[in-house]
C-alpha cells in the first residue's frame, strides 16, 4: 500500500539527527498508529543545509544554505523518497513540518508551494521566516488548498512575535489554521508536544 509522508525539518544548530535527539520520533509515531490516533506514514528527516563541508555549528552563517535547501527538498529529496519507497506522490499525501529554523523553512517552502504540500506544521518559527505578506500572497488560494496549517509557540519563547504575527495576518484574511500556545519556551518539550498534535491531524 502506498503511504503518505511527512518531512520533518530541524533547527539552525541541528542536522538530520536533531529531531531524534529531542523526541523519540519512531516510538511516538508507532504508539499513535497502534492506538489508531494517527495514520501510517513515512517520516523523512533530511539535513536542511544545502552546502559543502556542512557542520551543525555554522549558526546564522549557514542562512543561505537553509534557503537553498528548498531546491534540494523539491528536486532531490522528495523524488528520491517517492521512487524508492511506497510513497504516494500527490500534494494531499505530503506534509511538511519543522522546529525553529525548520519551522521557518516549512512556512517559506510550504506556503509558497501549495501545489506540493497540503499539510503544514510550524513549531516556534525562527527569524528566517519570511514576512506574512510574502508567505500568503493569495489568501484565497491558501484557503482552498491548505488541508492543515498548524502554528505553535510557547509564550515564554523569545521568538513568539514571529508566529503570532503570522497568526494575526492569517486570521485577518480568513485563512483557516490552528494557533496553539503553551507555557513552554523555545525548547524540545514544546516541539515534542507539537509533533504529537500535528501527527494526529495530518492526512485526516
Amino acid at each position: 500500500m502506498h503511504q503518505t509522508k511527512s518531512h520533518l525539518l530541524h533547527g539552525i544548530g541541528g542536522d538530520e539527527t536533531e529531531w531524534q535527539r529531542f523526541v523519540n520520533v519512531g516510538a511516538l509515531m508507532d504508539n499513535l498508529i497502534a492506538d489508531k490516533n494517527a495514520l501510517p506514514m513515512i517520516v523523512v528527516m533530511p539535513n536542511g543545509r544545502a552546502q559543502k563541508d556542512d557542520r551543525a555549528n555554522a549558526g546564522m552563517g549557514a542562512a543561505p544554505a537553509f534557503a537553498k535547501s528548498e531546491r534540494d527538498l523539491l528536486d532531490d529529496v522528495i523524488p528520491t523518497i517517492e521512487s524508492r519507497f511506497a510513497a504516494r506522490g500527490e500534494r494531499e499525501s505530503r506534509a511538511l513540518a519543522g522546529l525553529s529554523m525548520g519551522a521557518g523553512q516549512t512556512l517559506n517552502f510550504g506556503l509558497t508551494q501549495l501545489g506540493t504540500f497540503a499539510w503544514l506544521g510550524a513549531f516556534s518559527a525562527a527569524p528566517n521566516t519570511k514576512a506574512p505578506a510574502e508567505l500568503v500572497p493569495d489568501p484565497v488560494a491558501a484557503q482552498k488548498q491548505l488541508k492543515l496549517l498548524m502554528l505553535t509557540c510557547g509564550y515564554k519563547d523569545g521568538l513568539f512575535n514571529i508566529s503570532q504575527g503570522l497568526h494575526v495576518h492569517l486570521k485577518e484574511r480568513n485563512v483557516p489554521h490552528i494557533w496553539h500556545v503553551d507555557g513552554n519556551g523555545h525548547d524540545p518539550t514544546h516541539w515534542g508536544s507539537s509533533l504529537y498534535a500535528f501527527a494526529q491531524k495530518a492526512f485526516r
